[in-house]
């Protein structure tokens, strides 16, 4: 049997507070009748107290005692009074207690019902007693004449009529009370409408279940959530989106604006109109952000998704070179097949001897080349990058020369420098400046220079050259890259390095945004210049925070720049 399901949040609210309400008004409402009741009383008492001794210090009252027949010239008095006070009686008598007025003349000349003793005491005392009218409360004072009291006068309003009283307040408080109820029971649905439309219907166990889950969901995700609201303030950010973003924990509340987040990002963020995988960079990563606006008839805020791509990015351009290798040695090994069949068919023309020259000539030239690189730069992945990179830069007619004072002892990069992170500086330097070259001797893009002979005269093109130097000494490691390109307008000198930026149109723009964060991920600068050849010059100087062991300054004879192609 299925159980029924809770009342929702906003109906449990709606019945405690219309009990509330209720309970406020019943109990404002019984503390008017006591009240009321209370003051109806002393309302009654003060008006008896008034006539009584208003009737008591009357001077024809003392002239009416004083005659053999009071009761002719008082009864009449003492009606008009009740009549025009309103009162239930008007009882005169005599200190014996005999009465000499009273509402029912049948009752005249008996004894009066209640206690005199205080009044013949010479004071004036307020009493409740049940009379021959009913209960009623009363005032008894003397009636003093000549300092001798002559008389006593009593005057009272019954119970009944006092509760009459009350009773016809008590209607109008009633209507009153029932009134505020309405009002207030009004009031609160509509309240509680509004709560349970926002509140989906849900009751309280729903919604903190739902709480519960929305923080473990938040915090398990590792992509980062970001949610603005209309004010384009941070309302929620789970751990992943601080980490990405760089914040810390006071970010929620704080405008996007003040983020100091790079601009590209910052607009991104702010931008009213759904965003789909865009690639953007941080200070130290790459990130992918989708945005989607929160409408409910009105702009709420926006959702904001981030991913970590700088791993990807890394390994895609990882990959790009090892493409990039892949092709320089199928073409290698399409220009091997075909000195070899030069050599195949020198020796079936009978030289020998001019097939060996051949043949030898080209493995002294690679290894020669090889030797260069190695004994220069003794960190393998550096020497690896330069020797692939030369081989590509070749087959695009680009000579990739290693600079003379090019020296990187074996040990002295730390471990704490990445390898990859000197791939992605060095690779993506060579790479552009090998496009700017290329583009510089053809004229158009992406073309292959056209190969000059080696030691052409006057007459002939000079071929392309990209040079690179590798240093790491005092501490520091020195980085650098010239062209022989058209270089960079100068204009453009501060944008190079933002996402996007690029000479070759749409789709491209990362790799020397790239270089810059990987550069600024271990403390050191980059700087756009003029190069010797007249294109550009790029050169990084990295802190070399631990160094290897100390090694003696090295002597050794260094041949005039080696073309690595």
């Amino acid at each position: 049997m299925r159980l029924p399901r809770p009342r929702s949040l906003a109906g449990q609210l709606f019945v405690m507070q219309v009990v509330l309400v209720a309970a406020v008004v019943a109990g404002c409402a019984l503390f008017a009748y006591v009240s009321g009741s209370r003051q109806a009383e002393d309302t009654a008492t003060r008006q008896v107290r008034a006539a009584a001794l208003a009737i008591a210090d009357s001077p024809s009252v003392r002239e009416a005692i004083r005659t053999p027949n009071p009761s002719t010239v008082l009864q009449p008095y003492a009606e008009k009074v009740r009549r025009d006070t309103g009162i239930a009686f008007v009882t005169i008598m005599s200190p014996d207690r005999i009465r000499w007025t009273h509402p029912n003349t049948g009752r005249i000349g008996e004894e009066f019902l209640g206690h005199t003793a205080q009044a013949l005491r010479g004071e004036t005392f307020t009493e409740t007693f049940t009379g021959t009218l009913g209960p009623s409360i009363r005032v008894v004072t003397p009636i003093r004449d000549g300092g001798r009291i002559t008389g006593l006068v009593s005057a009272g309003i019954t119970v009944d009529r006092i509760s009459s009283q009350v009773r016809a307040e008590l209607r109008a408080l009633g209507l009153a009370a029932g009134a505020a109820l309405v009002l207030g029971g009004a009031g609160t649905y509509v309240i509680n409408a509004r709560l349970r439309r926002h509140t989906h219907g849900m009751n309280a166990a729903e919604l903190s279940r739902m709480h519960d889950y929305h923080q473990a969901a938040l915090h398990a995700v590792h992509e980062g959530l970001l949610m603005l609201d209309g004010q384009r303030r941070i309302a929620l950010i789970n751990d992943a989106g601080r980490e990405l973003l760089g914040l810390g924990p006071d970010a929620v509340g704080r405008r996007v604006a003040d983020l100091d987040l790079p601009v590209p990002l910052t607009g991104a963020l702010l931008a009213s109109e759904v965003r789909v995988d865009e690639l953007h960079l941080t200070a130290e990563r790459v990130i992918v952000i989708n945005t989607r606006p929160v409408v409910g008839g009105e702009q709420r805020g926006t959702v904001v998704t981030l991913r970590d791509h700088t791993e990807l990015q890394a390994l895609s351009g990882e990959l790009d070179s090892e493409r990039g290798f892949t092709q320089a040695l199928r073409s290698q090994a399409h220009e091997a097949a075909n000195r070899l069949h030069t050599v195949v068919s020198l020796i079936e023309l009978g030289r020998a001897e001019e097939a060996v020259g051949f043949a030898t000539a080209e493995l002294e030239l690679a290894q020669t080349l090889t030797d260069q690189v190695v004994g220069a730069v003794a960190e393998p992945v550096l020497a690896a990058l330069l020797l692939g990179k030369a081989a590509q830069a070749n087959e695009r007619g680009v000579d990739l020369v290693l600079a003379d004072d090019s020296l990187i002892d074996d040990g002295a990069l730390p471990e704490a420098l990445p390898p990859r992170d000197l791939v992605t500086i060095l690779g993506n330097l060579i790479d552009n400046a090998v496009d700017a070259a290329s583009e510089a001797a053809t004229g158009e893009p992406g073309a292959p220079a056209i190969p000059a002979q080696r030691g052409a005269g006057p007459g002939r093109a000079a071929r392309a050259r990209v040079t690179v130097t590798a240093l790491a000494e005092e501490g520091e490691l020195l980085l650098q890259v010239a062209d022989t390109g058209a270089g960079i307008d100068p204009d453009d000198a501060d944008e190079v390095f933002g996402r996007g930026w690029s000479t070759h149109g749409a789709g491209r723009g990362i790799g020397l945004a790239l270089v810059q964060q990987a550069v600024h991920r271990n403390g050191g600068t980059v700087v756009l210049g003029h190069g010797p050849d007249g294109g550009a010059q790029f050169t990084v100087r990295l802190p070399l925070t631990a160094t290897g062991p100390a090694s003696a300054a090295r002597t050794r004879s260094r041949a005039p720049k080696e073309h690595l192609a």
